[in-house]
């Protein structure tokens, strides 16, 4: 599969197979997200790597949409670190490219994904802090579930003409 492909054909998985995924694979996906962009590249992420189903329980507890990490052989978390920030809130811009170079990354490897978001509903930012003992400068940005595909996703149309403007709002 070529690189346009991977970007076109990723889907979110939330349906996955027993098969655990093994860990150099889940270092090179981190690898992958360590490569994204970030402001003056000063890279404020971290991640914490979840495989402990009862972790994944708790998780579950916390976040309603993220019942797919009954089925997932692993988790992530991928926290900003406001002390690492270039300024105020680019660490959200920087673990939002993070994220997406790590979902991109799996898709390529034949491993599900997907992104559970966190940020920036407070409550959950709080539990899951708790949860995983992170610091006050540490802020949990979203969690990806991953796993072998259980599940096949159709390709849908998402290219809209109307949304491309030129110059200006509503140029053609």
């Amino acid at each position: 599969m070529n690189f346009e492909e991977i970007l076109i054909s990723r889907r979110s998985i939330r349906r996955y197979t027993s098969e655990k995924i093994d860990s150099a694979s889940i270092r090179n996906l981190i690898k992958a997200a360590m490569y994204a962009p970030s402001a003056v590249n000063k890279r404020p992420w971290h991640f914490i790597i979840v495989e402990d189903k009862g972790k994944m329980e708790e998780v579950m507890k916390i976040h309603a949409n993220a019942k797919m990490l009954k089925e997932a052989s692993h988790a992530i978390l991928i926290c900003g670190d406001e002390n690492l920030q270039h300024d105020d809130g680019f660490w959200i811009a920087d673990c939002g490219a993070a994220t997406q170079n790590l979902l991109l990354a799996a898709h390529g490897k034949g491993i599900g994904s997907c992104w559970i978001g966190i940020y920036p509903r407070e409550q959950r930012m709080k539990d899951i802090s708790n949860l995983f003992n992170l610091p006050k400068h540490v802020k949990p940005f979203a969690l990806v579930s991953l796993g072998y595909p259980a599940e096949d996703k159709r390709l849908p149309e998402r290219f809209e003409e109307k949304k491309i403007h030129s110059e200006v709002w509503g140029g053609g």
